[in-house]
């Protein structure tokens, strides 16, 4: 007995120890990845992502290897979370705020200078080529000279890189043996034979022009001793980064800037320009305002329908008078198990205008056909209508829950007191029903003041406003609005503009949900 219980504290220091290197050797192995990772991230220019995921591994590296920092291994996966999908977009979504970041602007200033010094021209004669394979899955380029038809054969190469090729061309008399290449292999194979250089046996190099042609190229631009000036070597014309517009632009002989840019542009900082173009410009002024107040009314508007129609109908089914309220609960409370986007894609073929069972009924009871898709007030209607329908059936659960905390002793005294139905649900149900549905009644406003669904998947945005800078329409909520701006941009693809109009969004939800937090605490107080 001794000998056992003299043997068991080497046996649990060796099995410490085991434990304490398997760990070490994970963090280890962890450690290297993700700095291999960061390195590369780094190296690609994604400085955010790499600063983030450094921050975020480092503090999980001492969170989990640290003994001392024992209790915050169950608080940091939450914490790493959130920074990661919560603020870090918000913060890369003021950033671009506050930037010219768009479709033609999303490069850095180097990056955008390398793209346009990677461009060439045509300068010599164009050769006619062929592809022949080879053994080893290789190829022989064939070109064929323009004056004297003689044939220029290169030695095997491989179109399985993604590296620039520097191929000499010897005459031959013959071409290479074997099937030559169809049009769809150099279609398949195009990116890696643009990277082919072939060498001329007299001097000169030639370049893919097209998917038959080899041709003489140069260099379209020439770095200026500066090293920001573009040269044009074949116009001569001089340009130089505009660090308010983002874009190489041509100069004067004066030095002024001329019309003529070069794209892509690059990314730079415009300060406050995209808030104020929301207040400047009237192309986004009027359908900013428009859509704002229009944001505010449908949300408004929706939770009051949704309330009121939940709870009449969470009224009529609790009451005990009425029959076969177990099949009316279900069939009210069906829209709700209905995936929205079922619902919104059906009501739009209910509401076509001409062969749509909505029209139809109109048509025959009434001679009329609303145009729902085309008239402004009448998509409004229809997109209230639609909104309705999906989300009484979440106020009406609510109130019939509601409904059960109401002391009967209310309803008898009142009956004693000759009370009609009406008096009692505005006297007694109305009131004690609408302070607990108050927080809710908020968080519903927030949610429909993003509605994104319902106005993308029903309308679009549509009917289109005319006159505006960016596009926009009389049905578009501010979030529908934005992703227009975002990805639907007829002269390109504002994010900046986009995102300064999100982080106003952003703004007006963050009040509202301080406001919400206020009402709740007031109703548990």
């Amino acid at each position: 007995m001794q000998l056992a219980h003299a043997g068991s504290p080497a046996r649990k220091k060796s099995k410490w120890w085991q434990s304490d290197i398997l760990k070490w050797l994970l963090v280890g192995l962890c450690s290297l990845v993700t700095g291999y990772l960061i390195v590369l991230m780094y190296a690609q220019g994604e400085y955010l992502f790499a600063i983030l995921t450094l921050v975020l591994v480092s503090a999980g590296l001492y969170v989990f290897a640290n003994r001392r920092a024992y209790a915050w291994r169950y608080v940091y996966p939450g914490i790493a979370g959130m920074g990661l999908f919560i603020l870090f977009p918000l913060i890369c979504t003021i950033a671009i705020a506050f930037t010219n970041y768009s479709s033609t602007n999303q490069l850095t200033f180097e990056r955008a200078q390398s793209v346009l010094m990677q461009r060439q021209f045509q300068t010599g004669k164009t050769f006619t080529f062929n592809l022949y394979p080879t053994d080893n899955q290789h190829w022989q380029l064939q070109l064929t000279h323009p004056d004297s038809g003689q044939l220029l054969i290169s030695e095997p190469f491989s179109l399985k890189t993604s590296e620039t090729q520097t191929l000499k061309l010897g005459v031959e008399n013959s071409p290479p043996v074997g099937e030559r290449a169809t049009l769809r292999v150099v279609t398949q194979n195009r990116q890696a034979l643009n990277l082919i250089v072939a060498k001329l046996p007299e001097g000169g190099e030639l370049r893919m022009s097209s998917l038959r042609q080899f041709s003489g190229t140069s260099p379209l631009y020439t770095l200026d001793k500066d090293g920001s000036t573009l040269i044009d070597n074949q116009t001569q014309i001089q340009y130089r980064p505009n660090p308010e517009t983002g874009f190489y632009q041509a100069i004067n002989a004066d030095g002024s800037w001329a019309q003529d840019t070069l794209s892509p542009g690059f990314t730079v900082t415009t300060g406050w320009k995209n808030f104020l173009r929301v207040l400047n410009d009237e192309g986004i002024q009027k359908p900013f305002v428009s859509i704002f107040t229009w944001t505010i009314i449908f949300s408004v508007l929706t939770v009051i329908f949704t309330v009121a129609v939940g709870m009449v109908l969470a009224c009529i089914v609790q009451w005990e008078a009425l029959k076969g309220k177990a099949v009316y609960r279900v069939l009210l409370i069906l829209p709700y198990a209905v995936p929205s986007f079922i619902s919104i894609l059906i009501f739009k073929g209910l509401f076509n205008q001409s062969f749509g069972e909505i029209n139809l009924m109109l048509s025959a009871l009434f001679g009329i056909k609303p145009a729902w898709f085309t008239d402004p007030f009448t998509a409004k209607s229809m997109i209230l209508i639609v909104n309705t329908w999906l989300g009484y059936p979440y106020m009406m659960i609510l109130c019939m829950g509601l409904l059960k905390a109401i002391p009967d002793d209310l309803y008898e005294a009142s009956a004693m007191d000759g009370a009609s139905p009406m008096q009692n649900f505005f006297r007694i149900t109305f009131p004690l029903l609408i302070k607990p549905l108050t927080p809710l009644m908020i968080a519903s406003f927030a949610f429909n003041f993003n509605n994104f669904v319902l106005i993308q998947l029903l309308t679009r945005g549509g009917p289109d406003m005319i006159g505006t800078t960016t596009p926009a329409g009389y049905t578009d909520l501010l979030v529908s609005y934005t992703y227009r701006i975002a990805f639907e941009g007829g002269g390109g693809q504002d994010f900046g503009l986009a995102a300064a109009i999100a982080t106003l969004i952003f703004l007006l939800v963050g009040a509202l949900a301080i406001l919400n937090l206020k009402a709740s605490k007031m109703n548990f107080d």
